[in-house]
């Protein structure tokens, strides 16, 4: 009997014919339908040169100055300050609090008005000594404290770790201290910021605070005012589908921003059927643009480390699917049972065999089960089995 090499439909797409005499049964290809997967190299070199979508291309930053968001505190408007004045003179004058008032101008006894908005501590008691120097005192020191910052209030709510309302100084009014001042991002957190302000509900902005460049926007904004709110958006969970010949077939959920490549998740679902052996493999994702790519995994050669193991991203579809090799193996694992590898009993399956002792012929010696119908191991495949074939025959 003349044996057949039966190869993969997609490798190899030629006309076959089986064709096993006794009650004949004939399994004929002729030929396959076109595969319209693109290679992974292709989707690789499609993910480099993809231009990013209208919405999500890179603009210059903005000229703004971020270390006056980020640098030390300056005083402002409705701040309360404490001022002392010290020296050698005996008249000296005793500690005084004053208001920054809004045009950020303090009081001061004998030489009135002096302008602080905007400047540090430092720089106020610089500014004090010299409008009493020389002309009220011919020595002074000045002592600026704070007593009180003006706050302004916002309602932070989302994926932060404490929600709820809280209170910014003049120079923190901005995103990232709003959420900062929130307890920061919690672990479900995306990164994207949405800020909606209640003096103006129509001007809803976004943005990903994770990327330099959005983030000196953000920090450019307009201060924030009281009663604005700030949504910190979750994360979507990374979750990947796996299916087809997996020996477990379900959605797999992994903690948002996790890389999970296409061998993790083909380990997560049990591994591929062993009975069969696929190694055919189809990655779809969802595009920006709203289409489907479907990409072909030759699953042997990323095992062996010749194509790279592919990361998916959330929502990727990892598909094992039937082959014409897949299919006529599962066929000949549910209807054949080889004997002594020469004859072949058809229609009759593995179980079947063993239980209808008129399909096992005479002779039977003191040879187990294995030695007598599998010496070439195809019941070993099954576990199932495995108990059979080590007691002796009845």
């Amino acid at each position: 009997m003349q044996s057949l090499d039966v190869r993969p439909c997609l490798r190899r797409k030629r006309r076959l014919e089986l064709t096993v005499l006794g009650p004949a049964w004939v399994l004929v290809m002729t030929g396959c339908p076109p595969d319209h997967r693109m290679t992974l190299n292709q989707f690789l070199e499609m993910q480099q040169t993809a231009p990013l979508p209208p919405d999500e291309a890179v603009e210059p930053p903005p000229a703004i100055e971020v270390d006056q968001h980020l640098g030390p505190y300056k005083v402002g408007p409705g701040d309360v300050l404490m001022i002392t004045l010290t020296g050698t003179q005996a008249n000296m004058l005793p500690p005084v609090q004053v208001r920054v008032d809004r045009d950020g101008s303090i009081d001061m006894p004998v030489v009135g008005s002096v302008s602080v908005g905007g400047l540090e501590l430092e720089d106020i008691e610089d500014r004090i000594r010299q409008a009493y120097t020389p002309r009220v005192y011919t020595e002074a020191v000045a002592h600026v404290q704070m007593v009180s910052v003006h706050t302004t209030n916002v309602l932070v709510v989302g994926a932060v770790a404490a929600p709820g309302l809280v209170q910014l100084r003049r120079t923190e009014r901005n995103l990232l201290y709003a959420i900062v001042a929130a307890g920061g991002v919690s672990e479900d957190a995306s990164g994207q910021a949405v800020l909606r302000r209640i003096r103006r509900p129509n001007e809803v902005v976004t943005y990903d605070l994770r990327d330099p460049i959005q983030l000196k926007e953000a920090l450019a904004l307009e201060p924030l005012e009281s009663g604005d709110i700030v949504t910190v958006e979750a994360a979507v969970p990374n979750t990947v589908f796996v299916g087809g010949l997996v020996n477990r077939s379900a959605p797999q959920i992994y903690p948002p921003g996790a890389r999970i490549t296409a061998l993790q998740a083909i380990a997560g679902a049990s591994g591929l059927r062993t009975d069969i052996g696929p190694s055919d493999g189809t990655l779809i994702r969802r595009m920006p643009d709203g289409r489907d790519v479907h990409v072909k995994l030759d699953l042997n050669r990323i095992a062996r480390g010749e194509d790279p193991n592919i990361v998916l991203a959330a929502g990727d579809i990892l598909w094992v699917p039937d082959t014409w090799e897949t299919r006529f193996k599962d066929f000949v694992n549910r209807n054949f049972f080889f004997r002594g590898g020469v004859s072949v009993t058809y229609n009759v399956t593995g179980i079947e065999f063993l239980n209808r002792r008129e399909l096992q012929g005479a002779g039977v010696s003191n040879q187990n089960l294995q030695d007598q119908f599998d010496p070439l191991g195809f019941l070993n495949r099954n576990s199932a089995l495995n108990t059979l074939t080590s007691r002796p025959p009845p």
